[in-house]
Parts: C-alpha cells; sequence; structure tokens
C-alpha cells in the first residue's frame, strides 16, 4: 500500500509528540485520525496535518474510556477507511515525591497512561486481526525499565505498557499472525508536558539533558511503523545509556539518580503560580491555548540523533564491522606487493 493510502490514528495528538508524529504521517499523504481531549490542541494539530499535506479528521477522545475509543474506532473506518496503523501517544503524570502523589491521582495516571494503550490497542486489534494486517506503534521509553525519581506515576505505567506490549507480541507470534506491534522507546524530549503536567515541585520541571526534539521522535515512529518486525527501536544516546547502564548496575544506577535526579529535573527557576495541569481536564479546552508540538526548550534541543539512524541501520554497520578485519588484511597484503 502507497504511504497516500494508508490510515492512522494517533492518539495523544493534540501536542508534542502525537502532534509530531501525526504531521510526519502527513507529510506523506496519509489519512490522520487526531484523538485528544484538548479541542484546541487537536484544530491545531489538524491544521499541521493538512499543511503538510495529509487528511485530518478531529475526534474528541479521552483514552481512559475504553468505549470512547472504540467508538472513535469506528469512526474512523466509516469516515477514513480500513485503520493501517495506531499510533499509541497519550499521557498525563505527576511531577512529584512518591509520598505526595495521591491514590486518586495514580489512578488517573494509570487510566490515561496505562489504560489508555490497552484501549487504544485493543480497539486496533478487533479491526487488524480480522484483515490479518495492521500494526501497533507504542510509544515507550527507557523509564520502562529504569523508574527514576519524581515520575513515579509515569515509570509505572510505561513498566505496565511493556509486559502489555510483550504478551501481546509472543501471541501474535504464537498465531502466526500477520498484524504487529512494536515499541520505540524515547529519550527527553522538548514537548509541552513541562508546562502542562500537575507537577508539585518547587522549580519549573524540565527534561533530563540531552533534550531532543519532537520531530527525532517522530521519525523514529514511522519507520517503526513501516518496518514493525523490530521488536522495538531505541531513540537517542542517552537511551542506549540508560537501558544498558540499568542492565549491568542498577545499584550504582539508582545512587546516581539518587544524589542527580531531583535537580537535573528542575530548572533554576521557580515553578510558575498559576501552571494548567492535564490530569483531569484538558489544558487546551475549548477556549484554552494550543500548546503546540514544542515545548520551553528549543534553544536547548537537538534536531538529530546519529544513534538514531544506527538504530535503524544495524545490519549496514554490522555488514560494515565484520567487514574490517578483511579490509585489513587486503591491505596489509597488497602493501606486502
Amino acid at each position: 500500500m502507497s504511504h497516500e493510502q494508508q490510515v492512522v490514528v494517533v492518539t495523544g495528538a493534540s501536542a508534542g509528540v502525537g502532534r509530531a508524529v501525526a504531521v510526519a504521517f502527513a507529510s506523506r499523504g496519509a489519512k490522520v485520525a487526531l484523538l485528544a481531549r484538548g479541542e484546541t490542541g487537536l484544530r491545531g494539530a489538524a491544521a499541521d496535518v493538512e499543511a503538510a499535506g495529509g487528511q485530518a479528521l478531529v475526534v474528541p477522545t479521552d483514552v481512559s474510556d475504553a468505549d470512547a475509543v472504540e467508538a472513535a474506532a469506528a469512526r474512523v473506518e466509516a469516515e477514513l477507511g480500513e485503520i493501517d496503523v495506531w499510533v499509541n501517544a497519550a499521557f498525563s503524570s505527576v511531577f512529584a515525591p512518591v509520598h505526595e502523589v495521591t491514590a486518586d491521582e495514580y489512578r488517573r495516571v494509570t487510566e490515561v497512561a496505562y489504560l489508555g494503550f490497552v484501549h487504544g490497542t485493543l480497539a486496533a486489534l478487533r479491526r487488524m486481526k480480522a484483515r490479518d494486517r495492521g500494526t501497533v506503534v507504542q510509544i515507550g521509553s527507557s523509564l520502562a525499565y529504569r523508574g527514576v525519581p519524581l515520575q513515579s506515576a509515569y515509570c509505572a505505567a510505561k513498566h505496565a505498557i511493556q509486559g502489555f506490549t510483550e504478551s501481546l507480541r509472543v501471541g501474535l507470534l504464537h498465531e502466526g499472525s500477520n498484524v504487529h506491534v512494536t515499541m520505540v522507546r524515547l529519550p527527553a524530549l522538548n514537548t509541552p508536558q513541562f508546562s502542562w503536567v500537575l507537577s508539585r515541585l518547587p522549580k519549573q520541571a524540565q527534561p533530563v539533558p540531552p533534550i531532543y526534539q519532537p520531530e527525532v521522535a517522530a521519525r523514529a515512529v514511522v519507520f517503526a511503523a513501516d518496518h514493525p518486525r523490530r521488536r522495538e527501536y531505541w531513540v537517542g544516546g542517552s537511551t542506549v545509556g540508560t537501558l544498558l547502564g540499568n542492565a549491568v548496575a542498577p545499584g550504582l544506577l539508582d545512587r546516581y539518580l539518587a544524589r542527580t535526579g531531583y535537580d537535573a529535573q528542575q530548572t533554576p527557576d521557580d515553578a510558575p503560580s498559576d501552571a494548567p495541569s492535564n490530569l483531569w481536564e484538558p489544558a487546551d479546552g475549548p477556549d484554552g491555548r494550543d500548546f503546540g508540538t514544542h515545548g520551553l526548550f528549543d534553544d536547548r534541543a537537538a534536531d538529530r540523533s546519529p544513534q538514531v539512524w544506527a538504530s535503524q541501520h544495524h545490519g549496514v554497520l554490522g555488514a560494515v564491522a565484520a567487514a574490517v578485519p578483511a579490509l585489513a588484511l587486503a591491505a596489509r597484503a597488497l602493501r606486502r606487493r
């Protein structure tokens, strides 16, 4: 199928990574369904998709509501056609030490950031399995393996998504299904979450450097959707370092994060007293602000990642690495002549 005929669903599409992903697919001419709660952000995302050359369908949806997600999927297929790719990107969270997060807040983050992925995946599977084709892309994080301070609710949700996705992948393999699921693990990104996630920190929340622009993630997601047989993709050198460090020396990483994790997630500036929160209601409601794709850290964010290219072309790099000894031997032989 050509890219122009693709039907793509993106949750969390009103801002940040979800919006960047929607635009990336639209730049290839795809038909993109935009699911999120924030109506202002959805209108802005639809305008971005149309400007990029795609066709947009706005479907206001709270992904914590399974029936609403199912209804959204039915509407997408009725208006755009059969869904080819479903990208789960929606989330909310709380920046605070564990003891400052309430039980209701943990429940709400779980409903959105974990069960929202489950609901989206189930809605996609009901359609894709019947046709024996389609791809689900889960937006993951190195924090699915490595918990960090001040983000316990988010880390727990990402850990849950990891387990859910692995179980699903094995089940699809057992069935010999042509439906695929893959994960894209993201680093710290310059998205609006640091302006609208509920925060009890004394200072302005920030991504832990190095910081990447959301378009870096979006390009990786599109590549993953095109090559879904890989179980996961790692984006950014910091993601690789975190995952490998946690595998080799998790206790040492505990101590390092205990020493640096609080300060690294806050700027020197005081947290705004009037900052919005999107935990219970969208920060970009009908008359709200369109937060867009980027956050507050454009001056510190990279728009390229050599590691992403390496991850996507590991076969080429492996062939080059294997060829190096042979080339060295040939060079020595030539010098002897």
